[in-house]
């Protein structure tokens, strides 16, 4: 069995354009932004329409075209609009393949996913968050105990199923934070697995800085932090 081969994914700001139909059936056609691409998708941003997860949209950057699949869907705010993760679908030629094929610009970051695909260090402390379930705009307030820039790890005995889309807020020191979050994985009668989708680049790493300085060891090894899709 050949070696899979990690997959490189790149932080940009691709100006690209998106169209299909959304979820009422209607067509669309619009402007858009990926916020990071790799050779089997992207995470995308600035989308005004509403789309779900398993819906077939196009996208082109420059002159080159795609056909993909929406993995997830969340609700960012502002100028963020709606994010959507989309996967290139079977036999679809990546389009931006000559942008990932370009030498990294100074200051600019590229991340390796495969067996461990974690960017940033992990901290087991106690951080309090609040979460919203966006289908009922419920508040729970919950900690954190095993916790990045990227994401976390929730205990709770009813966790929400994988693909569910929440609201979160927290401080940055004297800032609240609100921002979207996916669930990733779901241990039943244990906990959650939660990637921060909504956190920019920016963002993420002042976050990450706040938990280091907070606890400047961490942990290392196998945990349930959220993996990127």
């Amino acid at each position: 069995m050949p070696e899979q081969r990690p997959e490189v994914r790149v932080e940009t700001d691709l100006p690209i354009r998106v169209w299909g139909l959304d979820v009422n059936g209607k067509p669309f056609t619009q402007a858009a932004h990926a916020l990071n691409i790799s050779s089997q998708g992207a995470l995308v941003s600035g989308v005004d329409v509403t789309l779900k997860p398993g819906d077939i949209v196009a996208v082109q950057y420059e002159q080159r075209k795609a056909r993909c699949e929406v993995k997830w869907v969340v609700d960012a705010g502002g100028i963020l609009k709606n994010q959507t993760g989309l996967q290139l679908i079977s036999g679809q030629e990546c389009p931006w393949r000559e942008v990932l094929a370009r030498p990294p610009a100074p200051g600019s970051r590229a991340t390796v996913t495969g067996v461990n695909r974690r960017r940033r260090q992990r901290h087991n402390i106690s951080f309090h968050l609040e979460l919203r379930d966006e289908r009922t705009n419920v508040p729970l307030r919950v900690t954190a105990t095993d916790i990045s820039g990227n994401g976390c790890y929730i205990e709770t005995l009813t966790p929400f199923p994988v693909g569910t889309n929440l609201k979160v807020e927290f401080w940055i020191e004297d800032e609240r934070i609100n921002s979207t979050a996916v669930v990733r994985t779901c241990d039943p009668a244990v906990g959650m697995g939660m990637e921060f989708v909504g956190l920019t680049p920016a963002l993420q790493d002042r976050f990450q800085v706040l938990l280091d300085r907070l606890d400047p060891v961490g942990i290392s090894g196998p945990s349930h932090t959220p993996q990127t899709t």
